[in-house]
């Protein structure tokens, strides 16, 4: 026989501190929101006897919480008592049987019943429930203070004014005047102008005391007032930085004329006098051809400051002549910005707000993990006490799903600092052959759980590679492939060294079907079969494709093998070809 004690536990758990509070609301939430428990008044109680020691943050997390679940209709009832940030999270997806529904509108506020009125997913009854409470929720409500009439006789009876129902709801006037633009235009204009129609009251609506009611259209006016009074500068748009540049010099080599970017720190240039002139450095190079009345290319230009003419140019010139007398009048030149390879300054990468927020979530999903993996490893090393073989047979289990976690978090790290260009690869030299026989035997368990035989003829190949990023890229296309397998299903890996590139060529799986391309590299999972990626086959060729080509390699497919390009270290090729002629 089983039984759930885990409502006894979170019970008998202290909540005398914040933290034991927190932790006892959360519990009770997630156990009542799923099912687990039923929803007993005596729960429902302790959980009203827990909110005031629970933060408002803590509370509105376990509202989010219960978005994907089914929460009873007395525990949704309970979040509508809390305020609008704790009751809105569960008011905008919970699902209730349509009889619940009414019963639950009467017990819920205005504003509350407002976040229901944005759904279009409810039922008839919850509908026709929220439309019998329209002429409540939108009520407007004066609040001013109650000031004494002056005794004046008045000339005829005045026709008393029904009083306003009331609500909940602010009056729309002092939502206005918390504003700060409004609460700015009101301390600017004390007085409405008297000329003017729409700044003053509406004739006849007052209170009787000779005090003017709040009206939209005084608060309208005065908006416009103090806009006229203070305009808002427009904003300026952005201006693309310009790529180049035409000049003209004299017969000295002064700079007398630009065109394309501001002229003040070009115009008085002297491009004979090589180096630093004010904040403008002129290349050798451009003298010399000067001298010569020779024409020039691709020289340097540095322009200092913050103008647009600001940074590195390349520039290029040719000599003028006057077709009358042949005299040498100057030059006419051309300046642009250097392209990439031209230019020894660091390259800012790319970046884009996915990988940036996909790099965000993989450094937070790997602190719990590793977390998760340490703490298994001492349960399963006895290191912090003795612990029964099943127990100990858990924690090795968990610790290699945390394993194979972590793994898949890594492939996620990779990949997002591949989309970001932000990889750091250091080349290096790779022994081919020692890291499939390592990766193979790694992945021992695996080819024995599939049954599968793996045959390698494997040739002494050195790549020129980031060592970390080749065995990346061999255990994971491996893994992918063995996880493909059939029983008995053979896999051989070869290997070749063809001038600067050395390549692996893999038996392809049957279970991979006819796919090729574009139709493979999109393939989500291999199945249910153990050992298949955590992410899914098409991810993790997309991965091996990506890093391959980071390296300067290839990852091909064919209907029979995959081809594993990558560079190879050319030195070894050639002194392993000179022994085998000797």
């Amino acid at each position: 026989m089983r039984f759930d004690d885990s409502l006894r536990t979170v019970l008998s758990a202290g909540t005398a501190t914040g933290f034991g509070a927190s932790a006892a609301w959360r519990q009770l939430v997630d156990l009542m929101g799923r099912g687990r428990i039923g929803t007993d008044d005596a729960v429902l109680a302790r959980l009203r006897m827990l909110r005031p020691e629970v933060p408002v943050g803590v509370r509105a997390a376990s509202a989010r919480a219960l978005a994907f679940a089914r929460p009873p209709a007395s525990l949704v009832a309970l979040f509508a008592e809390d305020e609008l940030m704790v009751a809105a999270p569960v008011l905008r997806a919970v699902e209730l049987d349509a009889g619940e529904w009414p019963e639950l509108m009467a017990r819920l506020t205005p504003p509350c019943r407002a976040v229901l009125r944005g759904r279009r997913d409810l039922p008839a009854e919850a509908v026709r429930a929220l439309e019998s409470f329209g002429s409540v929720d939108f009520t407007l409500v004066d609040h001013r203070p109650a000031v004494a009439a002056p005794e004046i006789v008045p000339a005829a009876p005045a026709v008393p004014r029904a009083p306003l129902s009331p609500s909940p709801f602010m009056a729309l006037g002092d939502i206005a005047r918390s504003l700060p633009l409004v609460a700015e235009a009101l301390r600017q204009a004390e007085q409405p102008p008297a000329n003017d129609v729409t700044a003053g009251t509406v004739a006849g609506d007052g209170d009787g005391d000779g005090e003017p009611s709040f009206a939209i259209s005084d608060i309208v006016a005065r908006i416009d007032a103090f806009r006229r009074e203070h305009p808002t500068p427009a904003a300026v748009p952005a201006v693309e930085p310009p790529t180049g540049f035409r000049f003209l010099t004299d017969a000295a080599g002064v700079i007398r004329w630009v065109d394309g970017v501001g002229r003040a720190g070009l115009v008085g240039v002297a491009l004979a006098r090589p180096g630093q002139q004010g904040m403008v450095k002129v290349d050798a190079g451009i003298a010399a051809s000067l001298r010569r009345r020779a024409r020039f290319i691709d020289l340097r230009l540095e322009v200092e400051g913050a103008g647009d003419a600001a940074g590195s140019w390349r520039v290029a010139g040719m000599p003028d002549f006057d077709r009358a007398t042949g005299r040498f009048t100057g030059f006419a030149g051309t300046a642009r910005r250097p392209f990439r390879h031209e230019s020894a300054a660091p390259v800012e990468p790319r970046r884009s707000a996915a990988s940036d927020s996909l790099r965000q979530l993989v450094h937070e999903l790997r602190t719990p993990a590793n977390a998760v993996a340490g703490f298994s490893e001492l349960i399963a090393a006895e290191l912090i006490g003795p612990v029964p073989e099943t127990y100990r047979e858990r924690a090795e289990q968990i610790g290699r799903q945390a394993a194979d976690l972590i793994a898949a978090i890594d492939d996620l790290d990779t990949a997002a600092r591949l989309e970001s260009s932000a990889l750091d690869l250091r080349a290096s030299s790779v022994a081919l052959r020692p890291l499939i026989e390592r990766v193979a035997a790694d992945l021992a368990t695996l080819i024995a759980t599939r049954g599968a035989v793996l045959e390698l003829d494997v040739d002494d190949v050195l790549i020129a590679a980031d060592d970390r990023a080749v065995e990346r890229v061999v255990a994971r296309l491996l893994a992918t492939l063995v996880a493909a397998t059939v029983p008995g299903e053979r896999i051989g890996i070869r290997t070749d060294a063809d001038g600067p590139v050395a390549t692996i060529v893999i038996d392809r799986p049957g279970a991979l079907g006819d796919l090729v391309g574009n139709a493979l590299f999109s393939l989500d999972d291999l199945g249910e079969e153990a050992g298949g990626p955590l992410l899914g086959a098409g991810f993790t060729l997309r991965l091996v494709r990506n890093l391959a080509a980071e390296m300067g390699g290839s990852l091909t497919v064919a209907t029979d093998c995959l081809t594993l390009c990558l560079p190879a270290v050319q030195d070894h090729v050639m002194e392993q070809a000179s022994s085998e002629l000797r």
